[in-house]
């Protein structure tokens, strides 16, 4: 008897959930909210050059051809792709006809692969090498959405048709604040294209990989069509005001500015009683500029009184520069529920970067800047309990512990000197 009550006891339980199973699940419930889609246009040279067969064996386009193919049969489901040519149409001698040669051989969207890889069996090794045409029309093409956008740019040489400065083209595309990504892949790459590309990808964030194989060439550009599909935080394009009175405005979140050499930017953040203001700023330099340069964070109170400041010094032997500062705002002795109004905090950035008179200076060095407000620390632990962001707590204790301990020495001193002379 009891055996059968659990058997139908199972059955009934089997029963109901294959009902619940196969039951219509209502429209938009347990569904995940939809992530705006990536975007990735590959950007192909396919100048002249191409034909030169000094990868495994084989030419540098049936090099490309091969990358891209299993490239291709990888891309994320969530990943729209793009490919642009650059010296594929135009034979002739013409520059101008030839510097304008770019085009975009695949729409940038959702993915069919036998389309894809039929379009890239067709190129052939052709023209010029206009880096900066091709890479407007790339940032063209990657444009509309919220979705992280890259461009993976592939040449074998530097670009031919200045005075289009592709360098200058991707600093012009970065100050825009669109948060477009270029990573660049030099193929046997000499020392003039390898500057030109690496000048290419510092501008935007991006990065430069030299690349002598197939399989290397294969590998970084899965990579970074991988990369893309990762979800990221995206920076907030800002621009900062000349005084605080004027400042935006930031919450918690990561920004990015332009700042001009030696310029000084103000920003505001509202820090409530018991919270503790981070803060932090990078500032790039994309550019060639002189050695020992500085950035400075510095926080103060509206009416111009400092609160605590973070500053870092460079030789030039790095690209980019950063500082912080931390700053807790003493709880509110107030009981009230809704405490206190809230102190607004000014931020300064300044820089202290130069440049020769060759170099270009606008737009501005890129600067990332980062807001977090968190709770206030309770533990004494915690330097910044005691406020030492302000630095006169340090002092104080420092001034006190040298005090005591000079007092003590002295102390122990005479007592020495006594009991040695009543021996």
């Amino acid at each position: 008897m009891i055996t059968r009550k659990r058997l139908a006891a199972g059955v009934c339980g089997l029963l109901a959930a294959m009902t619940l199973a196969l039951a219509p699940t209502p429209a938009g419930a347990d569904e995940p909210d939809a992530k705006p889609s990536p975007k990735v246009e590959l950007t192909l040279d396919v100048s002249g050059s191409m034909r030169a067969r000094d990868i495994d064996g084989q030419s540098r386009m049936a090099a490309a051809k091969q990358a891209f193919n299993e490239v291709l049969d990888a891309v994320p489901d969530e990943v729209q792709l793009g490919i642009r040519t650059l010296g594929a149409n135009y034979r002739g001698e013409d520059r101008k006809v030839g510097c304008k040669d770019t085009r975009q051989l695949y729409p940038v969207g959702p993915l069919n692969r036998t389309e894809a890889k039929t379009a890239v069996a067709t190129l052939s090794p052709t023209g010029w090498t206009p880096i900066g045409p091709a890479l407007l029309g790339a940032a063209d093409d990657l444009k509309g959405g919220d979705g992280s956008r890259r461009i993976v740019l592939i040449t074998d040489g530097e670009d031919t048709c200045a005075p289009l400065d592709p360098c200058q083209v991707a600093r012009d595309i970065a100050a825009k604040g669109i948060h477009l990504t270029v990573d660049t892949l030099g193929l046997l790459p000499d020392a003039k294209t390898r500057n030109q590309l690496s000048c290419i990808a510092e501008a935007t964030g991006g990065t430069y990989t030299s690349v002598q194989h197939t399989k290397e060439l294969r590998d970084r550009v899965h990579q970074l069509v991988d990369r893309a599909a990762r979800p990221v935080v995206t920076p907030v394009a800002t621009e900062g005001a000349q005084q605080c009175a004027g400042a935006p405005k930031l919450k918690p979140g990561l920004y990015t500015d332009r700042e001009k050499f030696a310029e000084h930017r103000w920003y505001r953040v509202d820090v409530r009683p018991g919270q503790e203001l981070r803060s932090s700023v990078s500032i790039a330099a994309d550019r060639a500029v002189n050695n020992d340069y500085g950035v400075l964070l510095r926080a103060s109170t509206v009416h111009g009184r400092e609160i605590v400041r973070g500053a870092e010094a460079g030789d030039g032997r790095t690209d980019v520069i950063s500082s912080g500062l931390r700053y807790p705002k003493a709880p509110s002795a107030s009981s009230d529920d809704d405490g206190s109004a809230p102190e607004t905090v000014c931020l300064q950035v300044s820089n202290s970067f130069s440049a020769p008179a060759s170099v270009k200076t606008d737009p501005g060095l890129p600067v990332e800047l980062t807001v977090d407000l968190v709770d206030g620390p309770d533990d004494a632990s915690d330097a910044a309990f005691f406020g030492l962001g302000h630095g006169w707590w340090l002092l104080i204790s420092l001034a006190l512990t040298g005090l005591v301990a000079g007092l003590l020495w002295g102390w122990i001193s005479r007592w020495r000197v006594t009991v040695w002379r009543t021996r």
